[in-house]
């Protein structure tokens, strides 16, 4: 007979499909689905359940009734030890048994019946998980309202993180369920768990995470472990590489009896905890030995790069002296050309030099700063501007230059100034007709 086939999608349904898939990384679209259907299509409580089921932590947005924890329950070395309620004794005691029996049968089975009808008619409200917390935080409490402050403590957080806790401590975990309406209930928790001993052995061996049935996630718990009666004790540890279940104790158990079988199950269980602890160990050790070769690559690298780094700065440096004594030297070489042609410019400027019988003729000797001398005539009526044009166009004068007579010593104002924009002629000057003059160089200045 073929598998019916699954409705069809609506165009709102398909949309919070594909964004449920990106947003959890799941690759099954048939999973994606499934959760989504779980939720009503309710796009944030399904991404919240699966990033809590990522964590470890418990769904608490309606799972499914049937969901696994992670507890490997399979193990068939798992330690049981269970008490059996004791026997009636004398004529008394069986005639009290026998007479109770059929009414004992007919309330159990009533009940029972009770409980599968009012099932079909509405879910056990106990399968959906909502607040796992609060439900184990509300145990405590009615618990402490009942039996008091004197008990052991509590793990006040989910079975799973419970679980989480102690797989990452390496320690033991006892988880108690307790029935409300069981018949030994009572005397179990005033008689045997709140008791001094079992509180002092209890907070210094493990830790105990305990939830009523009647909360539904003690009610999943339940459904976990299978327990057969209550009270009911399950001994949870690291046990290669998962955590498992190594001793169940169900039945009304005494305080001596309880601790000699919880010391039994851990002194059994301690070699597997015991290379629990040295394979994590050696893990942290190789982790810490990698932390190390990371840590001192990093430096290596960083030293690396550090010397790689001052040497761009240092060949960045070097070039950018380089190209400062590239530019200097165009500088100067763009300026010694202009000079050059300044000269030339000045020199083809120059007026042509008077006859040696030209009346109106001086003659003049140059002594230059390299010890050179120079001769030329000038005319007594030409502006001492020439004189200077003449020097400034030989090869010989520096670029900046003053020109000065001996006696009295006195320097010629050969270039235009504010106060005096045009210079003096030569006679104004007052040379006569031969002189000598000294040429200053004043390119230093």
């Amino acid at each position: 007979m073929a598998a019916p086939e699954e409705p069809e999608l609506s165009q709102a349904q398909t949309e919070k499909l594909l964004q449920f898939q990106d947003l959890t990384g799941l690759e099954s679209m048939d999973q994606c689905r499934r959760t989504l259907e779980q939720h009503n299509w309710n796009i944030e409580a399904a991404v919240q359940d699966r990033l809590n089921e990522q964590e470890g932590v418990p769904s608490v947005f309606n799972p499914p009734p049937s969901r696994p924890l992670q507890v490997n329950t399979a193990d068939h070395r798992v330690y049981s030890y269970i008490v059996s309620r004791p026997q009636p004794r004398g004529l008394l005691g069986w005639s009290y048994y026998l007479i109770m029996l059929p009414f004992r049968f007919t309330y159990y089975t009533l009940l029972d019946i009770f409980r599968l009808a009012l099932r079909f008619i509405r879910p056990d409200p106990r399968g959906r998980v909502t607040d796992p917390v609060g439900d184990v935080v509300s145990f405590i409490h009615s618990f402490e309202e009942k039996y008091g402050q004197a008990h052991p403590v509590f793990y006040q957080g989910t079975y799973s993180q419970a679980l989480n806790d102690a797989k990452r401590e390496l320690r033991y975990l006892l988880v108690y369920l307790h029935g409300d309406d069981h018949q030994d209930t009572d005397e179990f928790c005033r008689s045997t768990l709140c008791t001094e001993e079992v509180i002092t052995f209890l907070n210094t061996r493990m830790l105990f995470w305990a939830c009523s049935t009647s909360k539904p996630e003690g009610y999943r718990v339940s459904q976990a472990l299978r327990e057969n009666t209550y009270p009911f004790l399950a001994m949870i540890m690291l046990k290669d590489r998962k955590m498992t279940v190594v001793g169940r104790l169900e039945g009304l158990i005494q305080p001596e009896d309880l601790i000699n079988q919880l010391t039994f199950i851990m002194d059994a269980n301690q070699t597997y905890l015991m290379s629990e602890r040295l394979e994590r160990e050696e893990r942290n050790q190789t982790q810490v030995l990698r932390q190390q070769q990371d840590e001192a690559y990093l430096v290596s690298l960083r030293a690396d790069q550090e010397k790689e780094r001052k040497k761009r700065e240092e060949q960045e440096q070097k070039r950018q002296e380089e190209e400062k004594v590239r530019q200097s030297a165009l500088a100067e070489e763009r300026r010694r050309r202009t000079l050059e042609e300044e000269k030339e410019r000045k020199s083809e400027c120059l007026p042509p030099e008077p006859l040696a019988d030209d009346p109106e003729s001086v003659k003049i000797v140059f002594k230059l700063p390299n010890d050179t001398r120079v001769e030329r005539r000038f005319l007594f009526g030409q502006s001492l501007t020439v004189i200077h044009d003449f020097l400034f166009s030989l090869k010989e004068t520096p670029e900046k230059f003053q020109i000065v007579t001996n006696f009295p010593r006195r320097v010629l104002p050969c270039l235009p100034t504010e106060e005096q924009p045009n210079p003096p002629t030569l006679k104004e000057a007052g040379l006569s007709r031969s002189e000598v003059l000294f040429v200053q160089d004043l390119t230093d200045d």
